[in-house]
């Protein structure tokens, strides 16, 4: 790995619509020039891939975890205007952070879904929490294979936690990170108390 190609990038993630932490990190790798399209972000286009140094996977289509009764198409979701991390459109489906690897590709691949949706409707990631070590989360790609990962744990953090963890894996394997919100609504400050994120390690078979 080219390590003096890391670059740091403040990131902040909005689940639900609401931050999820203004000190969370995620590292890019880049050939040559690292650009930016606006102040501390990036331009996807300027963006070379996580895996310089291997195979691409097939784009993510679609995320299923039995566990939970969870089959829902993903979307895909880069930086909002103000920099954010995006979500889905809407309660229904889960979305594929495409500038974070693919999933089944080294590194940490990020999934974010909604949780607590207004009026009482249902959100996928309503029932993350359940999820236990050892419980499966599959991931179909547009050549229609699947990849297999097993649940390894959940962690819970702070909205103004720093969460590098959640971007940066420097153990060449490849890992999924499911995020949504968790805990209390706080009216006034508009957002859910936790962050939830379920930590996945891709099937050795």
């Amino acid at each position: 790995m080219q390590r003096n190609l890391l670059k740091q990038i403040s990131l902040t993630i909005i689940l639900s619509g609401f931050a999820f932490s203004p000190a969370a990190l995620s590292y890019f790798y880049q050939k040559n020039t690292f650009q930016q399209s606006k102040p501390a972000f990036f331009v996807k286009k300027a963006l070379v891939s996580f895996q310089l140094e291997q195979p691409r996977q097939g784009l993510p289509v679609r995320l299923k975890i039995p566990k939970i009764s969870i089959d829902t198409t993903l979307e895909y979701v880069g930086l909002t205007p103000e920099g954010n991390v995006d979500v889905p459109a809407g309660p229904f489906n889960a979305a594929w952070y495409e500038l974070s690897p693919r999933p089944g590709e080294k590194g940490n691949a990020i999934i974010t879904g909604h949780f607590g949706w207004k009026n009482g409707i249902p959100a996928i990631f309503d029932y993350l929490y359940k999820l236990r070590k050892g419980d499966k989360i599959y991931i179909e790609d547009e050549t229609g294979t699947t990849t297999t990962f097993i649940v390894r744990e959940s962690r819970r953090y702070a909205p103004s936690a720093g969460s590098s963890d959640v971007f940066v894996s420097n153990d060449e394997r490849a890992h999924l990170n499911l995020i949504t919100c968790e805990g209390i609504w706080n009216k006034t400050e508009k957002s859910y108390s936790k962050r939830l994120v379920v930590f996945a390690d891709k099937e050795i078979k």
